[in-house]
């Protein structure tokens, strides 16, 4: 999700702030402040009913055939409240820069990551989303690529590997997802965003950060996200190599 920040320019909000600054700012989140997450599967019984439909499944390009659902069976980690990692009350007096910077600052080498966007790319990404959700990202590594299939339903977004559930079927699991929190959309006109790596050893933090972002340029930029659409709306003229293109990848 990289080199793409220029489509996205404006997205993230995210800035460096002096160590003095982040030492300080960081009381405003919570001192239990251990990122548990946790399975619950109770929890999210509808966050993905739908199927994904079986002419998705059609490119050889990817290699992948098998029809069947997705999301039945697909839980997504439960995220935690926003309050329970960060004091509100206190947060409600930075700015929108000095809360992104120090958001972002308190999730390095803690194993998540922490971004924002601004209020008004949020909503465009909901409204996309909305009859939009899914979508194929090539994701680079050495000579070749590993292609991630990404199902946005907002405030939620997750990963998995095509090969994964090629695999696992409906027993595939996320290998990253990642929550939206609104609670300062109206007053600062930010979003917060918290990415859970789920399998390190499948994932690492640079690649989650890049499929964010590459996941948020095809869903805010209008060019690329024809072939998000083309994807969920005119599945049978999709044609992956497309993708690789607007990603200046090599077809192979």
């Amino acid at each position: 999700m990289q080199r793409l920040s220029a489509i996205v320019s404006g997205a993230m909000l995210a800035s460096s702030v002096s160590s003095r600054l982040v030492e300080t700012s960081l009381s405003i989140f919570a001192s239990k402040g251990t990122f548990s997450t946790f399975s619950n599967r109770k929890g999210n019984q509808n966050f993905q009913k739908e199927a994904v439909r079986s002419d998705f499944l059609k490119w050889v390009s990817v290699g992948f055939f098998r029809a069947y659902m997705f999301a039945t069976g697909f839980t997504p980690l439960q995220p935690k409240p926003l309050e329970s990692i960060m004091d509100i009350g206190r947060a409600k007096n930075k700015s929108p820069e000095d809360l992104a910077s120090i958001w972002d600052d308190y999730h390095l080498g803690r194993g998540h990551i922490g971004a924002s966007m601004k209020a008004k790319l949020y909503r465009l990404l909901e409204q996309r989303a909305a009859d939009c959700q899914y979508f194929v990202i090539p994701l680079w590594r050495g000579s070749g690529y590993t292609t991630m299939f990404a199902q946005v339903k907002i405030p939620h977004m997750m990963f998995t590997s095509l090969e994964d559930y090629k695999a696992r079927g409906t027993q595939a699991s996320p290998y990253l997802t990642v929550c939206h929190y609104t609670e300062f959309a109206e007053s600062k006109g930010l979003v917060l965003i918290r990415g859970d790596v789920v399998f390190t050893s499948k994932l690492n933090d640079s690649e989650a950060e890049w499929l964010l972002k590459t996941a948020q340029s095809f869903y805010l930029n209008d060019s690329r996200f024809k072939l998000v659409e083309c994807f969920n709306k005119q599945t049978r003229d999709f044609e992956f190599k497309d993708v690789l293109r607007a990603l200046d990848m090599p077809v192979l």
